[in-house]
């Protein structure tokens, strides 16, 4: 793998993508897929690049959890980051990694605030504050090399995040007067897939063995899901079972919403009155735990019917997700935001399951009027 060239730039060092996209690299990089290395490129503070390039780049990721009805704990080492650079001091470095004829990607997990500009931003900053300017920057330095375009993969929870990072980035750039062949090459030749990302990552461990020789150690729940647009002008990437190709990544946002996050919100609204704190212990208990089951499969699924891909299968996959011992996942965090969340995850189903068979879903309806 040290042999192999730099052709991702990464926007991120954090705990998330670590234990993500970068372990997917590096599984396919140990399948003889050649994906290549990873560049990172942290903007807040040089902590964590640091910290990384003191381990050359290498960590473990510890995965823990409930899989296919057992409890499994497995450690998996990674070496797909090459090094890791910090914007703020190392912008030179970013700006001539941006120039390797190597490069192939652009990965990012940002955060909705990371999309926000920064109305200071000007092109000669050096770096520019706001992530999508920064992108700019390096993707404009790219083009006047005469260089190919790149596969841009935003992995931010947005629904649409490609395509409102595509529109962002040709706004600043009209802004700032770039050369309108630039803004064609931008909008026609880079290509921009449509995420939707899916694992649990809870941060590093209290106690490990490896913790001495590994503080970047991360701990993930078993399940990974990686919704990824295909494009027959984008780049191969990691070709694994946990990374679906699709034309359409909405589906499996939906899937998501109206399962995963519709399944937090109802158990909280029937699991906070009894006095549970975390999701696994009220999952646990057998009334609620045989309650959400029937109202998974009994309502919610047979709602989304085709809509969605492997909807049973995937409500099974939520159940074990729920039940994970090693994650102490509060109702407390679920709680933020409720009302938005009731009126996104749980009112459209009901209304939907009402009018395909004509009757009031019990479940959800007795659910709501709770919340």
């Amino acid at each position: 793998m040290p042999d192999l060239p730099e052709t991702i730039l990464q926007f991120g060092a954090g705990k998330f993508l670590r234990a993500f996209a970068d372990l997917f690299v590096d599984e396919a990089n140990a399948a003889g897929q050649n994906v290549g290395r990873i560049a990172v490129v942290q903007s807040t503070g040089d902590d964590r690049a640091a910290a990384l390039n003191r381990q050359g780049g290498k960590y473990h990721v510890w995965v823990r959890g409930y899989e296919n009805g057992e409890t499994v704990q497995r450690l998996q080492a990674v070496g797909s980051v090459s090094r890791a650079l910090h914007a703020g001091t190392q912008w030179d470095a970013v700006r001539e990694l941006a120039r390797s004829p190597d490069l192939r990607f652009v990965l990012s997990n940002t955060t909705e605030a990371g999309f926000s500009l920064d109305d200071a931003d000007t092109p000669d900053m050096t770096p520019p504050r706001s992530f999508p300017a920064k992108l700019l920057v390096l993707l404009k330095e790219r083009f006047d090399a005469g260089l190919p375009p790149l596969t841009v993969i935003p992995c931010e929870l947005m629904e649409g995040n490609a395509t409102l990072l595509r529109q962002t980035l040709l706004a600043v750039g009209a802004n700032w007067g770039y050369p309108p062949a630039f803004l064609a090459w931008l909008e026609n030749e880079c290509v921009f897939l449509n995420t939707l990302v899916d694992r649990i990552v809870s941060g590093t461990p209290k106690e490990h063995p490896l913790l001495a020789e590994d503080p970047m150690l991360i701990v993930a729940e078993p399940f990974a899901f990686f919704a990824l647009e295909s494009n027959p002008k984008a780049y191969p990437f990691a070709d694994l079972p946990a990374i679906v190709r699709t034309p359409d990544v909405k589906p499996y946002f939906l899937r998501k919403v109206r399962i995963l996050n519709a399944a937090h919100t109802a158990l909280l609204i029937k699991a906070k009155p009894r006095g549970f704190a975390l999701v696994r212990e009220a999952i646990a208990d057998a009334e609620l735990g045989a309650w959400l089951e029937k109202l998974l499969f009994d309502e919610i699924v047979p709602t989304l019917g085709d809509r969605v891909d492997g909807g049973e299968s995937f409500a099974r996959q939520t159940l074990d997700r729920f039940r994970n011992p090693f994650l102490d996942h509060k109702f407390s965090d679920i709680a933020l935001h409720h009302a938005s969340k009731v009126r996104i995850r749980l009112v459209p189903t009901a209304v939907e399951f009402d009018a395909k068979f004509g009757r009031k879903p019990v479940l959800l309806s007795e659910v709501i009027a709770n919340a």
